[in-house]
């Protein structure tokens, strides 16, 4: 059953559900769920009406005067503005063809479809920040067969076990006992007391974890709180699929997200690799920072930077990272902010990531990553089509591969 046909038989039934809104106060109320159609005549406005709750072939028509749905009022509006405009009409005629009375319609759906996924988002994800979603492009809803985790999945044949070892320190930043978590790997804290990094690309991070004697609080647990900024989701307008954006300022040298998904073997990568060939997508990263063994697959399982384009000049850098688990073959990616971000604008990072050889541990990372509607054949490099980038940027190379 649909989420309109749940929702008519539970008024029916006279029963109340959380989830659907219906309480004992509305049980019997009508509510408006969207505006399908508009035409006025010279005395009143009449605006087409999806109720909720109800199928619709019970669609009415009401005058202005019985409706208080301003909101929803404005948003049909805007829809209808844009689209006579895109017909290149200036006056909102009395009745409504019904190519565009049936376009505003989808797009009302759609937007139900966007939010209740957004309101899924939101429920199923464990970080503070919290995640819109926006298409004011086209028709195309929430992807299929996508999950949203919030942690490493194992894939067929993968453990992931928790090795590491905690720190004795009271103040880990200001008072490390034997350099804290970092120490024991020979690395330096990568943190300041505000949080920011202090290391260069190609320097791992060693954060706290769950043995160790600090709380919570301490400045060197960054990635393991998860996403702190409200970020939105939204369709591009030149064929880039979906992208993402955040909706606060983020400082330079901030954690933003990390890259998850399902870890699966190399082998596992390169049948898949020709399977995702085939459909023109791919969201294979390699985790080849001391041994390429592992590949995180988010393709079908992921969270929100499965949505996060490519550019030639990103303003997101990747640094593995690890906390409970210290195995080198499975770093945690984080990605960080490589400049001031403004609330608006678009986080990207370099699918062709490249490091400065002489930095730290450079020589290890050179994480081969291929996302989001790229037709590239992991197995055969020296095949790979030349996919045209589309990032706008001053310094874009042209092409991805």
């Amino acid at each position: 059953m649909s989420w309109d046909e749940v929702e008519t038989l539970c008024r029916l039934e006279e029963l109340r559900c959380k989830d659907l809104g219906v309480s004992r106060a509305n049980v019997h109320e009508y509510e408006v769920e969207f505006i399908c159609d508009y035409k006025r005549t010279k005395e009143e406005e009449f605006y087409l009406v999806k109720w909720r709750g109800f199928t619709e072939a019970e669609n009415t028509w009401e005058p202005k005067s019985n409706l208080k749905c301003r909101k929803l009022m404005k948003q049909f509006h805007l829809d209808l503005e844009k689209e006579l405009r895109r017909h290149k009409r200036h006056c909102v005629p009395r009745r409504l063809d019904k190519e565009i009375s049936s376009l505003l319609a989808k797009k009302a759906k759609l937007r139900q479809s966007l939010q209740r996924w957004q309101a899924h988002l939101n429920h199923t994800s464990n970080h503070p920040g919290r995640i819109y979603v926006v298409n004011d492009v086209d028709l195309e809803g929430p992807p299929r067969n996508f999950t949203y985790i919030n942690n490493y999945k194992a894939g067929p044949g993968i453990v992931l076990d928790e090795m590491a070892v905690g720190c004795e320190c009271t103040n880990c930043i200001e008072d490390p006992v034997d350099g804290c978590c970092p120490g024991a790997s020979l690395h330096r804290i990568a943190y300041n007391e505000k949080q920011r990094l202090r290391v260069r690309a190609g320097e791992p991070i060693y954060e706290c974890n769950s043995r160790c004697r600090c709380g919570p609080d301490c400045p060197n647990r960054v990635v393991q709180k998860g996403i702190q900024f409200d970020l939105c989701i939204f369709k591009t307008d030149n064929g880039r699929g979906w992208g993402v954006r955040t909706l606060q300022h983020i400082n330079k040298n901030t954690f933003v997200m990390e890259y998850i998904g399902e870890i699966i073997t190399n082998e596992e990568a390169e049948k898949r690799g020709r399977e995702y060939d085939s459909q023109g997508s791919t969201y294979l990263f390699d985790l080849d920072y001391v041994e390429d063994v592992y590949t995180v697959d988010a393709a079908h399982y992921g969270n929100i930077s499965h949505f996060v384009n490519h550019s030639c000049n990103p303003n997101l850098q990747v640094f593995n990272v690890f906390i409970d688990n210290i195995d080198e073959r499975l770093p945690r990616i984080a990605l960080f902010s490589t400049r001031a971000i403004c609330a608006g604008e678009e986080l990207t990072f370099d699918y062709k990531m490249q490091i400065d050889p002489v930095d730290l541990e450079s020589s290890r990372l050179d994480s081969s990553i291929t996302l989001t509607d790229l037709p590239i054949s992991k197995s055969s490099p020296k095949k790979r089509l030349r996919v045209e980038c589309r990032c706008g940027s001053d310094s874009c190379r042209k092409y991805l591969f």
